[in-house]
């Protein structure tokens, strides 16, 4: 069996295990079995989720223990990054969007087949080349990628979206857990709107989650306590952890008239026709300038949660 199909067949196997084991007794027991297909499908996220953690840790902690950028000195705030890794990746916060989400796109499609509209279909456009399977796969890609690069450029631009924002930016330790420390309202806002973008496009679901998935990944190798530029033009093709350290850099993250730089997700194109592109060398400390100044942003999970509300009052 080639690896693509052995691992479908595992996920497969793990997922009835999962459902039949866990998932469908605590259904049956509450008398909410007719949630049992949408569930059924939920627990694939989760599955998938388990797996992309032990993978990127066992891969990118090996590298990051073997070449780190910086010597990790404040394990508690990496702790507290693993525990928003867990939360997003094994579906707790999935949950959540998808109980508000479904309910919501259902409407929405509803009420666009009402009025005549129809999905936009872009892999339709050249009919036995780009709905060939990598060619589709490839087009949704950059363009979810151009969609996250606005939404990421807006979320420094506007004061109450960077209040939130800001919770991912504080991390003055940085590792690959740090992808995942989001507030859970950025978080939400954000995936309400990739969500209505794949509705509007045309992208099948099990496509969306393949996105996500592909996405997520590279984006935990950028945060990475790595000093990696990639070779040659590669570096220009795809977001290193070098480029990527340098939005997350004090005096450069959050400042200027773009309200900071390198904010492209995947691909560093955006931030090149769109002159927020800034290549320059060396390892900066990262984090948000008014720390140095006592600002507190939170330790732990609640209280970064928190604080970020305040901030829209002023009151953090």
């Amino acid at each position: 069996m080639d690896p693509i199909g052995w691992l479908s067949e595992l996920v497969a196997w793990l997922q009835r295990g999962l459902f039949e084991g866990v998932v469908q007794p605590v259904l049956f027991a509450f008398g909410w079995m007719r949630y049992g297909e949408e569930l059924f499908d939920f627990t694939e996220w989760v599955v998938l989720g388990a797996i992309e953690v032990v993978v990127l840790a066992i891969v990118l902690g090996a590298l990051e223990r073997r070449w780190p950028a910086e010597p990790v000195v404040d394990r508690a705030a990496v702790r507290t990054d693993v525990l928003y890794t867990l939360l997003h990746r094994l579906g707790g916060f999935a949950l959540v969007v998808f109980a508000l989400l479904t309910p919501l796109l259902d409407w929405l499609e509803g009420e666009l087949r009402l009025i005549g509209f129809s999905r936009i279909n872009v892999d339709q456009i050249w009919p036995g080349v780009t709905d060939l399977p990598l060619v589709s796969f490839a087009i949704y890609l950059v363009l979810f990628d151009f969609v996250d690069y606005w939404l990421h450029r807006w979320q420094h631009r506007f004061e109450w979206w960077w209040s939130l924002h800001a919770v991912h930016h504080s991390q003055r330790q940085m590792t690959f857990w740090s992808d995942q420390r989001n507030h859970l309202l950025d978080d939400l806002i954000r995936d309400v709107a990739m969500a209505l973008v794949a509705v509007a496009f045309g992208a099948e679901p099990g496509q969306f989650v393949a996105l996500l998935i592909a996405s997520r990944v590279l984006q935990s190798v950028q945060h990475a306590n790595l000093r990696w530029r990639w070779p040659g033009p590669l570096e220009a093709v795809l977001v290193s952890p070098s480029f990527h350290r340098l939005h997350h850099a004090i005096g450069y993250g959050h400042e200027g008239a773009a309200r900071g730089v390198n904010f492209a997700v995947l691909f560093p194109v955006w931030d090149v026709l769109f002159g927020t592109a800034d290549w320059r060398p060396g390892f900066v400390p990262t984090g948000i300038r008014d720390q140095l100044d006592g600002r507190d942003y939170g330790r732990g999970f609640w209280s970064q949660q928190s604080k970020a509300i305040g901030r829209w009052f002023g009151r953090a």
